[in-house]
């Protein structure tokens, strides 16, 4: 399984260390995995040391300089040379066992084209986290009506997820003209088509609380929910702004 990881970074020196590091850890403990992965950092207009931390830390360090997610994310994916994209954000840390789920995946289910999975707070309380993991159990009812019955999309954790090159670009690419909200809803609508888009717990992964502290539990909630549902009926997303917390 050779398998590319790709990490948007916009002046997150302080924590793109440990993101690495996580991967890292990960191949290590992977077998046969070493020389089949390779890490590639997007410095996106950064201000800060990110690019020679991420360096230093053993990252391939691509430049984009169109601040935003999405930019960071198509530059990722046009330097990547592996057939699997793994998109981890870059104040996001994976857990032992990772690669070996991603792997199972794709080697069970050759019509595969999108892993997903949800994100847990590494910085959050634990009451936080169990109000994340009742919002998840909302997620995976529209990610069953959505998937089965309606048969409009599916569910993705955009700073989460693992996607096929190829699948991606008979899908034509990231969508680049989103912002932020919804970017991660329109790769599972625009997939859903091509191949299975799955959306599984065992695909979790561990991240910063900081956009729940800074723009509120419930209206963060509300502001996924709101996107999701927009981008999967009106295929564009409802909101255009947002708050950058890094």
């Amino acid at each position: 399984m050779n398998i590319s990881f790709v990490i948007p970074a916009y002046n997150e020196a302080t924590r793109i260390s440990d993101c690495i590091a996580a991967i890292q850890k990960e191949i290590h403990a992977s077998e046969n995995m070493s020389d089949v992965v390779e890490i590639i950092v997007v410095n996106n207009a950064s201000t800060d040391e990110t690019a020679r931390i991420a360096e230093a830390a053993g990252a391939i360090v691509a430049f984009e300089p169109r601040k935003g997610i999405v930019h960071a994310r198509a530059r990722g994916y046009a330097t990547a040379k592996h057939e699997l994209i793994a998109n981890i954000d870059a104040d996001t840390q994976i857990p032992a066992g990772w690669l070996k789920t991603v792997k199972h995946a794709f080697a069970n289910d050759k019509n595969l084209v999108v892993l997903s999975g949800p994100i847990y707070f590494y910085d959050a309380t634990e009451n936080t986290n169990r109000a994340v993991r009742v919002f998840y159990s909302f997620g995976y009812v529209l990610y069953f009506i959505n998937k089965f019955i309606l048969r409009t999309g599916s569910i993705v954790q955009g700073g989460n997820f693992v996607i096929k090159k190829s699948a991606l670009e008979k899908a034509g690419g990231f969508d680049t003209s989103i912002e932020f909200y919804g970017e991660d809803t329109d790769i599972a609508r625009r997939l859903f088509p091509i191949g299975n888009v799955v959306f599984t717990n065992k695909l979790f992964a561990h991240s910063s609380a900081r956009r729940l502290k800074g723009d509120g539990l419930v209206r963060t909630g509300v502001r996924y929910f709101i996107n999701y549902i927009w981008v999967i009926f009106f295929k564009k997303p409802f909101s255009e702004s947002y708050n950058d917390f890094r």
